[in-house]
């Protein structure tokens, strides 16, 4: 069949009534149809783009190194919302999502091939005014009592009480401790973290406060204590319920008096850090055991901030997915821009025992895997995977598409042929050959 069938003036008609971008190109990848939509989002004329090749239309990010319509065409695999980057008329880069499928005449031969494409950038703007909206100090949510804590924030931060902030393991307490750092008055000095449940006693003393040279075997000159390091700035002291009882003495004392001494020194140093703690363990349960002492967790809860787990937030999953694609992006140089309908209900289902750390996790180990710009549920850890997913759908080939924008003019004029041929911009003649063609009936 000669190439002509591509670019029919009915054809163009029904093209051009589509919201998406469509072309087809023929054997040699020139450019045989071109709808007004194209035009819209390239910025390129139809008449400048027919003829031509399509890589020199679209200057598309994928042009050169991974076409997905040579794809299509070399494998009959069709490319389903695939998003990518094309460079429009103005030289700005514009976010589409395409997919592509192989043309056929009727005797079954391939003639060429069609990519629809749809423009992103609305929801690119969305989305980032979103990212704007929900994000506080690198801290993505609209969870209403994230939201709750994000108001406050700024409010407790003005003071200098400490603040004791309680949450499972993986839900941002450090990620909290450092924006109450950024926004206080100690926001020029430094912020220094301990970890206090990765250490033994006496080491976690040793590092909290200091020693002097000859203090034990090992202490072969002085060094500064993480409280004498944090003067002026902030010290956050994470996982705070498992320190012992005796450590948690001195503590009270530095807390109380905010003085000190290093290890082995009889020299007693004063420190102005800002303390903030925090805990994955319910410390009143520990007071009550007798295993913390009571006036110590009066003297950290100040001021208590509960950071609810995942799974109580689940409406945050996607845009936290759409956070770590971003900043895996720019990571590893890697462009993933999407996550399929399939892998976000595998994410959502899941109850995250391990927070936002494990979501993280799964969203750099599907990064690792994914091979194309939109990960699936083949890439998320094997534990995720559904058991039944279902295959993706074929991208529709053109006649699909005549066929859904006729039938769709067709029910909007109840059945009536002649009012939808003059919509389409075609003869009722050419309208009802195309019927048969397509097989549509007309609708009750």
């Amino acid at each position: 069949m000669s190439p002509d069938y591509l670019h029919d003036g009915a054809t163009d008609a029904i093209l051009d009534s589509i919201a998406d971008g469509v072309f087809t190109v023929d054997d040699n990848w020139l450019i045989r149809s071109f709808n007004r939509a194209a035009e819209q989002i390239t910025g390129i004329p139809r008449k400048e783009a027919i003829g031509r090749r399509c890589c020199e239309v679209f200057r598309a990010s994928i042009c050169e190194t991974s076409c997905a319509l040579r794809h299509t065409r070399e494998t009959g695999e069709p490319i389903v919302n695939k998003v990518i980057y094309i460079i429009n008329a103005d030289g700005d880069r514009v976010p589409v999502s395409i997919s592509t499928a192989i043309l056929k005449d009727a005797d079954g031969t391939i003639i060429g091939g069609v990519e629809t494409f749809r423009d992103l950038s609305s929801i690119e703007h969305l989305r980032r005014e979103l990212e704007k909206r929900y994000t506080f100090h690198d801290i993505v949510s609209k969870n209403a009592r994230m939201l709750e804590i994000f108001d406050i924030l700024p409010t407790l931060a003005e003071s200098d009480s400490t603040i004791l902030i309680e949450g499972e393991s993986g839900t941002g307490k450090e990620l909290i401790a450092r924006a109450i750092h950024d926004l206080s008055t100690h926001r020029d000095g430094p912020v220094v973290t301990v970890n206090c449940g990765a250490l033994p006693d006496t080491l976690l003393e040793a590092e909290l406060f200091g020693y002097k040279a000859g203090a034990f075997t090992d202490a072969r000159k002085d060094k500064p204590g993480r409280f004498a390091l944090a003067d002026r700035g902030t010290i956050f002291l994470d996982e705070i319920g498992d320190i012992s009882p005796a450590l948690q003495v001195r503590l009270l004392r530095v807390l109380q008096e905010k003085t000190f001494e290093p290890l082995g020194s009889t020299e007693t140093l004063t420190t102005s850090a800002r303390v903030i703690t925090a805990t994955n363990r319910n410390l009143r349960k520990l007071v009550k055991a007798g295993s913390f002492r009571e006036d110590l967790y009066y003297r950290i809860n100040v001021i208590r901030i509960e950071l609810p787990p995942l799974r109580e937030r689940k409406e945050d999953i996607p845009l936290l997915v759409d956070h770590f694609l971003s900043h895996f992006s720019s990571l590893k140089r890697k462009t993933i821009t999407d996550i399929s309908p399939a892998a976000l209900v595998a994410l959502m289902d899941h109850d995250y025992p391990g927070n936002v750390r494990e979501l993280q996790n799964i969203i750099e180990h599907a990064f690792v895997l994914c091979r194309a710009s939109m990960i699936g549920t083949e890439h998320l850890p094997e534990y995720l995977r559904p058991a039944d997913a279902a295959p993706q759908a074929d991208a529709p080939t053109l006649a699909q598409l005549e066929a859904q924008v006729i039938l769709s003019v067709l029910r909007k004029h109840n059945g009536n042929r002649t009012a939808a041929a003059a919509e389409l911009g075609m003869h009722k003649t050419t309208l009802w050959r195309k019927m048969k063609r397509l097989g549509i009936e007309s609708p009750a």
